[in-house]
């Protein structure tokens, strides 16, 4: 969970995440979104792949990263969690 909470901490990632809401996307087409360098995209998917947020398949030579749901379902019971009282 508390890699999951540190990848979701950095805004750049959870845009990649906002891109991947729509359709699953090859690195490149991810990439192409950000002005920043190929590598530093490559991290920030490296990361986000760690945590489970995203999975990575291949197609051909080509990565295709798609949403992990059931991760984002962890993570938002883990914070519906925090809204309840303690006994």
């Amino acid at each position: 969970m508390n890699a999951a909470f540190r990848a979701l901490a950095d805004p750049t990632r959870r845009e990649i995440l906002r891109l991947l809401v729509k359709r699953p996307l090859p690195s490149g087409k991810i990439a192409e979104h950000f002005s920043t360098s190929w590598p530093t995209i490559s991290r920030h998917l490296a990361v986000l792949k760690e945590a489970g947020l995203v999975l990575a398949v291949r197609d051909g030579q080509q990565l295709v990263y798609e949403l992990n749901t059931t991760v984002f379902q962890d993570v938002v019971q883990h914070l519906i969690g925090w809204t309840r009282p303690r006994k």
